[in-house]
């Protein structure tokens, strides 16, 4: 498991756990120490864990609004809590995050709807998260990370056989 992911595995819990316990103004930094002693000690993320937490409970308002607009048949209270809030981090890194390309942003959040939501989920964050994307493209408003050319891999020198 990638560093990055284990973070977003970490995040989406104590996402999971605020939620739960009724989105507490206090509290988060508990539930978030509790679940990195609990699911990886020794880990460290560089703090991308909280940058990620930050920017969901700072935009939540903003992101729950585009979750509503792009799950029109959903309302936001009666998406299950597990999906809600591997949206809420989809849509923070698609739209938000200057440094998370945003087929990035999408294939992590399908990948962690499969591993922790149902039967559907996966298929739901993406199509959710494939919408917004959409509309990012038809308006324009893609990111600068998203500009710039994929890394090409070096091709090895090819052997001789002496």
């Amino acid at each position: 498991m990638s560093n990055r992911h284990l973070a977003r595995t970490i995040a989406m819990q104590s996402l999971y756990q605020w939620d739960f316990l009724g989105q507490p103004q206090t509290g988060l930094p508990e539930i978030i120490a509790f679940n990195r002693r609990e699911f990886a000690p020794d880990f460290d993320d560089g703090g991308f864990v909280q940058e990620l937490l930050d920017g969901v409970i700072a935009r939540r308002e903003e992101i729950d609004a585009i979750i509503t607009q792009f799950a029109p048949n959903w309302p936001i209270e009666s998406i299950t809590l597990v999906d809600r809030n591997i949206l809420r981090m989809g849509v923070h890194e698609l739209k938000f995050s200057p440094s998370v390309p945003s087929k990035v942003a999408i294939n992590e959040a399908i990948e962690l709807a499969k591993s922790f939501g149902g039967e559907s989920s996966g298929k739901f964050v993406n199509g959710v998260l494939g919408a917004i994307y959409k509309d990012m493209l038809a308006k324009n408003e893609i990111k600068d990370i998203d500009k710039k050319p994929p890394k090409e891999k070096p091709v090895p020198e090819p052997t001789s056989a002496k």
